[in-house]
């Protein structure tokens, strides 16, 4: 929320301006911890039409709540209180939908919730795992020392996805552009010289005309195939919005042969990972597992270690729950997790695992994309090859019989 204000300084002297904060009383609070005295505080019209629908389209990225979380950190650590740290944080946000909801944050703690239940009341940016996390700090009295073990877990989970996010990037934009090149070619270059072919009457070479066949196709029925693309794109998107669909696509991802041993260490590492981070920030073994459950990302994971917080509920140990599942555990987590239990040293064992896997999500990335490479040269190769010798090849045969 934004107010205009007048107000008298130390001076005497009246100063105007603009405030932005979460409600009247945190902006007054604001102009005084300046050393002014409020005359006059308006709130602001609201927005234009345009602007708020603008808004709509703005996103929170989980690099801005990775960069929220260690900026909270290190204000905590700097033991600033937290109405100041979140309106500070809130100030120099740029992305405003962001800072409307750091605002509502503060506002919340203001009135008297907690951090963590005023966190909780927004879902689609603090999960349930930071929720509980922080509400552990605040039990526990150590919060400062929870919110940075948060920013480094979320430091670390924001790399692991950056990085096997853009060792995709690169192929399925260049395949992209080609699809659309290649399209373009079908509806406007090769019906030109399907023409030009027809006039002169000279046997075609196969693969000219099966290059005729399908521009002709597409261009005769194109909008019978932008029906199967778009709806097939439909209901992949509505899939993935099912418990059924959602299950199926992560069996797929376990299954695929090249990618089914990445995603497992994906799984792995996060699993780990946000594990040991729950039981550092004192989070009970039971709830830990049900919580890591939820943020792993694959429900086929979900399911195993939900049956595995039943057997350690009746007496089970993490390892020996795991040990049944080894085609998703590996025995070297499952003998790594049981000697942490053993020692009474499960969280420094765990962060040990989870950056090996770490490293492996590393290597194996680093080698995809070094193979990927050369195969999007054959592939685009054999496609343009394709298409220079459908091409070529009649007019070269035209120019041989005159």
């Amino acid at each position: 929320m934004k107010f205009n204000y007048q107000a008298r300084t130390k001076e005497g002297e009246t100063q105007t301006g603009m405030v932005e904060a979460g409600s009247r009383e945190a902006a007054i609070e604001t102009l005084q911890r300046h050393d002014l005295v409020v005359i006059f505080l308006e709130e602001l019209s609201e927005m234009p039409l345009y602007t708020r629908s603008l808004k709509i389209f703005q996103r929170i990225k989980p690099k801005e709540i990775t960069i929220f979380y260690r900026q909270l950190a290190i204000l905590f650590e700097a033991s600033v209180s937290p109405l100041d740290a979140l309106r500070i944080l809130a100030e120099q946000t740029n992305n405003q939908l962001f800072k409307d909801l750091i605002f509502e944050v503060e506002q919340d703690v203001r009135g008297g919730e907690t951090l963590s239940h005023a966190m909780s009341k927004r879902p689609k940016v603090f999960s349930p795992f930071y929720v509980n996390v922080v509400r552990a700090g605040e039990a526990t009295g150590k919060l400062h020392e929870v919110l940075r073990y948060l920013a480094d877990h979320a430091e670390r989970e924001y790399n692991l996805t950056f990085k096997v996010r853009g060792a995709f990037t690169y192929p399925i934009a260049i395949l992209s552009l080609f699809v659309v090149v290649g399209t373009l070619m079908m509806i406007f270059v090769v019906p030109q010289l399907t023409s030009m072919l027809e006039e002169l009457g000279t046997e075609l070479p196969i693969t000219t005309k099966i290059l005729i066949g399908a521009s002709e196709l597409m261009k005769s029925f194109w909008w019978l195939l932008a029906i199967i693309l778009g709806g097939s794109v439909f209901g992949i998107i509505r899939a993935t919005k099912t418990e059924k669909g959602r299950r199926i696509i992560d069996i797929l991802k376990l299954k695929i042969p090249v990618f089914k041993g990445l995603f497992q260490k994906i799984y792995l590492a996060r699993f780990s990972e946000n594990f040991k981070t729950l039981l550092v920030g004192g989070i009970p073994i039971l709830q830990a597992l049900d919580i890591t459950s939820t943020v792993i990302g694959n429900s086929v994971y979900e399911k195993i270690i939900q049956e595995a917080k039943d057997r350690v509920r009746v007496g089970k140990t993490i390892a020996s729950a795991f040990s049944g599942y080894p085609k998703q555990f590996t025995p070297m987590l499952t003998q790594m997790v049981a000697v942490g239990e053993k020692t009474a040293a499960l969280e420094p064992i765990l962060d040990k695992v989870a950056m090996f896997y770490q490293q492996e999500v590393d290597r194996m990335v680093s080698n995809m994309t070094q193979l990927i490479e050369p195969m999007m040269i054959l592939v685009l190769g054999a496609g343009v090859g394709f298409l220079v010798a459908s091409i070529l090849m009649p007019i070269y045969n035209i120019g041989s019989s005159l």
